[in-house]
């Protein structure tokens, strides 16, 4: 089937080409020039495990190409619009400017019959605001959303764990409904989950999930806050209430907190847009999730202070991280360069590693110190502090090897990702988050 993508950010780029390697022909069309330079030379513009390949296949084989000129949409049988939604510079409602954009200059290519598949994570309502301006040209809205995990993405578009398709009442929503179910032919072969909803569900499923998933996180760093002033260890709290099902370990991992481009903003747009709803009394435990989730991090740089007698002023301190997960490229709203900057400023020479991560750092904050290779980095600090769970920090980095690096032995786990007794047995200063 013949397929656009319309934006080709994180979402769009491996969206175009994991269809394409499921054997559409695929056209991803954007307004970045240097974007689309990249990505038809097979280039992927960011680090997700897995998009390097399908991408060079995609582009060798013909289905997938990339362009910025919007008339290349038409013919397409499907239309993903997958632009970002950033927060509004002035509050926290999501910016629709680059959804309406798109939506905008895809409708003189539009025919009659042409299923526009948004995917983009938007306010409940917004479909129903666009769909006139969609059916006006006889294509149908319908809203797809997209759950995918950074360093996941791939397998997560490809052998997804369930699609939901918002699609408007009647025949053509009908219809919509069973296109969409050829575009995923091989996960519909497996049984996977496929959800039809009406629009505002579909949109709310996307917001509803993140929101869900934050709160669970900032639950644990809220039980961490009580723990680490009784003497509690957080850990072994989330092993005993993960064992029952109803509640489960996975999200439970307390430290310095969620960052990225999603669940932040995610999670105050929804905020904002319940209040716009009059319902914001509904969701306003979010805004104690959010505050949570922000408190990490300065409880993460004073654990630091603590450990080094009060001050940070003129110590080396290597950051074990800077993207906001590991395999990802990703700093936006990183929790490890949140935590590398505030350091900084208290006076403290900030090192930071990173395996992926480094090249996006440096850009948007230059007056930090960045070193590629693990060891280097490690080299002369007066303390270490673990904020990304990459497996060379958390799995390969045994305390034995870090003592013959640094100049201090103070460690400071912001992802309680470390065996504590290993480490203080070898001599080291452990501090954990909500860990005795």
């Amino acid at each position: 089937m013949r397929l656009s993508v319309i934006g080709c950010g994180y979402l769009g780029a491996v969206h175009a080409a994991a269809m394409a390697s499921i054997g559409h022909d695929v056209v991803g069309i954007d307004v970045d020039a240097r974007k689309v330079a990249s990505l038809s030379k097979g280039e992927a513009p960011f680090f997700e495990p897995g998009l390097q390949e399908i991408l060079t296949e995609g582009i060798a084989s013909g289905r997938l190409r990339f362009t910025t000129d919007m008339a290349a949409a038409a013919g397409a049988a499907v239309h993903f619009v997958g632009v970002g939604t950033p927060q509004q510079k002035d509050g926290y409602a999501a910016d629709l400017t680059y959804v309406n954009a798109a939506i905008d200059s895809l409708l003189p290519y539009l025919s009659a019959g042409d299923i526009v598949a948004g995917k983009s994570t938007v306010p409940v309502g917004t479909a129903a605001d666009l769909a006139p301006r969609v059916e006006a040209t006889g294509a149908t809205l319908v809203w797809n959303p997209e759950f995918l995990r950074e360093g996941f993405a791939v397998k997560d578009t490809i052998d997804p764990d369930r699609l939901v398709v918002g699609v408007p009442a009647g025949e053509a929503g009908q219809a919509a409904a069973d296109t969409l179910r050829e575009v995923y032919h091989p996960s519909v072969a497996k049984d996977t989950p496929f959800i039809v909803t009406d629009l505002a569900t579909a949109e709310l499923v996307k917001v509803a999930a993140n929101a869900f998933l934050a709160t669970k996180i900032s639950f644990i760093n809220a039980m961490a806050e009580i723990a680490e002033v009784t003497g509690a260890d957080v850990t072994q709290l989330a092993d005993a209430i993960g064992h029952d099902a109803r509640i489960g370990r996975r999200f439970l991992g307390a430290g310095i907190g969620f960052g990225g481009g999603c669940l932040p903003k995610d999670i105050r747009a929804f905020s904002a847009r319940a209040e716009e709803l009059g319902r914001g009394e509904s969701v306003a435990f979010l805004r104690e999730v959010d505050a949570i989730n922000l408190r990490r991090r300065e409880r993460a740089v004073q654990l630091v202070l603590e450990a080094l007698d009060g001050s940070v002023f003129k110590k080396n301190i290597t950051v074990l991280g800077a993207a906001f997960k590991p395999y990802s490229d990703d700093i936006r709203d990183s929790p490890a360069l949140d935590v590398a900057v505030r350091l900084h400023g208290l006076g403290a020479w900030v090192t930071i590693t990173d395996p992926a991560a480094i090249p996006n750092a440096q850009r948007l904050h230059p007056q930090l110190n960045y070193v590629e290779d693990r060891d280097e980095a490690l080299r002369e600090a007066d303390a270490i502090i673990l904020v990304t769970e990459w497996d060379e920090y958390r799995r390969e980095l045994t305390p034995e090897h870090a003592a013959t690096l640094t100049r201090g032995k103070v460690v400071i786990d912001g992802r309680n990702g470390w065996d504590a007794t290993a480490w203080r047995n070898a001599g080291w200063t452990y501090h954990g988050m909500g860990r005795p």
